[in-house]
């Protein structure tokens, strides 16, 4: 998906052993008033695992939870009739078992569809469509992945994104940290070379004051990553929550939060944005 990056990490590692995660109400938060869709008076509860360190896409600061991924999930939960989100920390590496285990209903964290966790999980979406690419410092000579050689180039534990990079760089140095602000930070500093990750997410990044003069995107995109709303297999509301998406797409939805939380100048693909036919990938 970035800095808080030591509670982040320990709270990831925390998570990693005893899969429990720090769990917060979306019902009352000064971030649930701004939100693009208000919850319903009335109805049940759900759990929502999201990214707490993904600034314009999941982001904990305080009690307020924010980004374009949170705004998405109160969206489908409005039109489900939920009334309340328990919004529950969803670091990369722990998704497949927090679904399994039934620690959260669904999971809304950049979460790539891919056929292997298909195997393991089933989705609804996508409800965005992001590219990969490449975050370096300000003063990098790196322009693509053709530079990459050698290079040490960062994304977290879990992620598709190092292995994806890795088959068109076979050269570079693959590290991997618990989480996106580890990466950041690491880069930020100097001790690696790259960032690698869908786009928005690096743009979020970039966009940051303690980043802002510091780090610059790179190399355009070079991968589509369909983003969907990860459900435990088989579950039986998939088909609902894709009907969600579709509704939070064609309401006018899905653009405030797109604008509210990575900018009205954003460049993401119109070709694939918004998409045009979620469905369920049970």
């Amino acid at each position: 998906m970035k800095f808080r990056a030591i509670y982040a990490a320990t709270a990831a590692a925390a998570l990693g052993l005893g899969l429990t995660a720090c769990g917060g109400s979306s019902g009352g938060s000064s971030a649930a008033k701004d939100a693009v869709c208000k919850l319903p008076d009335s109805g049940p509860s759900v759990k929502i695992g999201i990214k707490y360190d993904q600034p314009g896409l999941g982001l904990k600061d305080g009690d307020k939870y924010t980004g374009f991924d949170v705004d998405i999930a109160r969206c489908v939960a409005a039109e489900m009739g939920y009334s309340k989100i328990d919004f529950v920390q969803s670091p990369s590496p722990q998704r497949e078992k927090m679904l399994q285990a039934g620690t959260v209903k669904m999971i809304v964290a950049t979460y790539s569809i891919t056929d292997k966790r298909l195997k393991e999980v089933g989705f609804a979406g996508p409800y965005f469509v992001a590219g990969q690419s490449l975050l370096v410092g300000k003063d990098s000579k790196i322009s693509g992945v053709n530079d990459l050689a050698g290079k040490k180039v960062c994304s977290v534990t879990g992620s598709t994104s190092v292995d994806n990079l890795k088959e068109k760089a076979p050269k570079l140095v693959p590290q991997k940290y618990d989480t996106y602000s580890a990466c950041a930070e690491a880069l930020a500093s100097g001790s690696i070379d790259a960032m690698t990750t869908d786009d928005a997410i690096l743009a979020g990044y970039a966009n940051q004051p303690q980043y802002k003069d510091k780090v610059k995107l790179a190399g355009g995109t070079f991968s589509e990553e369909n983003y969907g709303i990860g459900l435990k297999k088989g579950s039986a509301d998939c088909d609902k929550v894709a009907a969600a998406i579709k509704k939070t797409l064609d309401n006018g939805n899905w653009k405030k939060a797109v604008e509210n939380n990575l900018g009205s100048d954003y460049k993401y693909n119109t070709e694939l944005n918004p998409p045009k036919s979620p469905s369920c990938k049970a």
